[in-house]
C-alpha cells in the first residue's frame, strides 16, 4: 500500500488547494471564505516554476489568513532532497497573520510526488512553539524528522505518518507534555527505513502519564506490533481508551492471543487491527470475543501478504517505502 491521494478533509474541513503560480484568480470573491476550508498550499515536487514560500506570500495577498483555521503544507521543491526549512521558517513569520489557525499538517505529499520514506523532512519544534493555540498537528515523512520534546496545552491530536519513525522522534514524543491531547497517532515503519524504535521508546505511552487526556492509542504500521500488543496487555493506558489501533503492522497471533488474554477490552468503542497476518481461528475468536461486548472490530487482512522461502516467511507494514 502506498499514499496514492492527497487529503481530502482535515480538521474536520474539507480540503481546498490554493491556485497554482500559472492558474487565475479572478478575485478573492472566486475562492471559498477563508474559515471554510483546510488551505492546501503546494508546488511542484519536480521542476517547480516557483518555491513554495512564493505560494504562501501569493496566498497571504490573497485571503484574509486572520479567518484561516486550517493550513496543509504540500509538496515543496525538490522534496526527496531539500527540508522544509524555508517552509517552515515562512510560516513562522506569519504566525501573527494568522490567529484562527487550529489545524496544520506537514507533508500531504503523495508518491508520484516523493514516497512517503523518500520524503526530506525538518525539525517542527519551531511551528509547535509558534502556534500555541494548534488543536491538531500532523506531519508526513520520516527522513531527518526532528520532534523534540515539547510541551502544548491546547493540541488534541498529533499524527505522524512515517515509512520508518526514527527512534529520537519516538522519544521526542514520549517525553513531551500535551495535557490535553486526545488522539495520538504514530506510524512507526520499518528498520529498512529507519524506524528504529523499541518497546522501551514506547513505555511512556503505556504509562500514560504525560497524556492524561487520551482516549485514542494508534501505535501502528510497525514490525514490532506483537511486542506492542504484549505490552499493552497490561498497559494502564488501556483502561481509559476509546479507540485503539494497532492495525498496517505485523500482527500475528502471538500479539493478538496476548491481547486477549490480558486485560479486559470489552470496554473499548473500535479495536483497529485492519493489515494482519492472523489465522483464521485466531480471528474468529477475537471477533466473537470482542464484538460480542458491543466493541467495533476492523480485523480484515486485505493486502496483507507473506514471502515464504525455503528458510523464512517474510512479512511487512502497509506503508514502507
Amino acid at each position: 500500500m502506498t499514499i496514492g491521494s492527497h487529503l481530502t478533509e482535515f480538521h474536520g474541513l474539507s480540503a481546498h488547494t490554493f491556485p497554482g503560480v500559472d492558474e487565475a484568480i479572478p478575485d478573492a470573491s472566486s475562492l471559498p471564505s477563508p474559515e471554510s476550508v483546510a488551505w492546501r498550499i503546494a508546488v511542484d515536487s519536480y521542476d517547480a516554476k516557483e518555491q513554495w514560500e512564493e505560494a504562501f506570500a501569493r496566498f497571504l495577498e490573497t485571503v484574509d489568513t486572520t479567518r484561516v483555521r486550517a493550513l496543509i503544507v504540500g509538496a515543496w521543491s525538490d522534496v526527496y532532497d531539500n527540508a522544509p526549512n524555508k517552509v517552515i521558517g515562512a510560516l513562522v513569520a506569519a504566525r501573527d497573520r494568522l490567529p484562527a489557525l487550529r489545524g496544520l499538517f506537514v507533508g500531504d505529499i503523495v508518491m508520484e510526488e516523493a514516497e512517503i520514506s523518500w520524503i526530506t523532512q525538518g525539525d517542527m519544534g519551531p511551528l509547535l512553539e509558534a502556534f500555541p493555540d494548534l488543536e491538531e498537528f500532523g506531519v508526513r515523512g520520516g527522513n531527518q524528522l526532528v520532534l523534540p520534546a515539547f510541551r502544548h496545552e491546547r493540541l488534541r491530536t498529533l499524527t505522524v505518518e512515517s515509512g520508518g519513525m526514527p527512534a529520537e522522534v519516538v522519544r521526542g514524543v514520549a517525553a513531551s507534555d500535551l495535557p490535553a491531547l486526545v488522539d495520538l497517532d504514530l506510524w512507526l515503519g520499518t528498520s529498512e527505513y529507519g524506524g528504529d524504535a523499541d518497546i522501551a521508546d514506547l513505555e511512556p505511552f503505556f504509562a500514560g502519564t504525560r497524556l492524561p487526556s487520551l482516549t485514542r492509542l494508534a501505535l501502528h504500521n510497525s514490525e514490532i506490533q506483537d511486542a506492542i500488543c504484549a505490552a499493552l496487555a497490561s498497559a494502564p493506558v488501556v483502561a481509559r481508551l476509546e479507540e485503539l489501533d494497532i492495525s498496517m503492522g505485523v500482527l500475528t497471533d502471538d500479539g493478538a492471543t496476548a491481547l486477549l488474554t490480558g486485560q479486559p477490552l470489552t470496554h473499548l468503542k473500535r479495536l483497529d487491527l485492519y493489515h494482519n497476518y492472523l489465522s483464521e481461528t485466531l480471528r474468529a475468536r477475537l471477533l466473537e470475543t470482542l464484538t460480542s461486548a458491543g466493541v467495533e472490530v476492523d480485523a480484515d487482512r486485505d493486502e496483507a501478504e507473506e514471502d515464504e522461502d525455503q528458510d523464512e516467511v517474510w512479512r511487512f507494514v502497509a506503508v514502507g517505502e
